[in-house]
């Protein structure tokens, strides 16, 4: 395991996984990550509707868009006086 981030070929990878019905810590594994990331990566990606296993649906490129609005907000906090 090594810490990298995810890439959008990975979220395709866990969204297919996910939806095969593949077990979290077996996606973890296929992707050489911790399994606290798969949590976290299907909470950004989060539909918010179940898929066809019963499970919390998943979508990569509503994760995508969610990791890059996040890039976008980082660093500095702006002030009105600055």
């Amino acid at each position: 395991m090594t810490c990298r981030y995810l890439t959008y070929e990975d979220r395709k990878s866990i969204a297919a996984l996910y939806a095969d019905g593949v077990a979290l810590a077996d996606i973890a594994s296929a992707l050489g990550v911790h399994l606290a990331t798969i949590y976290r990566e299907l909470a950004r990606g989060n539909t918010g509707e179940l898929d066809g296993n019963g499970r919390s649906g998943y979508n990569a490129e509503l994760a995508q868009r969610a990791l890059q609005d996040s890039i976008k907000h980082r660093g500095r906090k702006k002030t009105a006086n600055a």
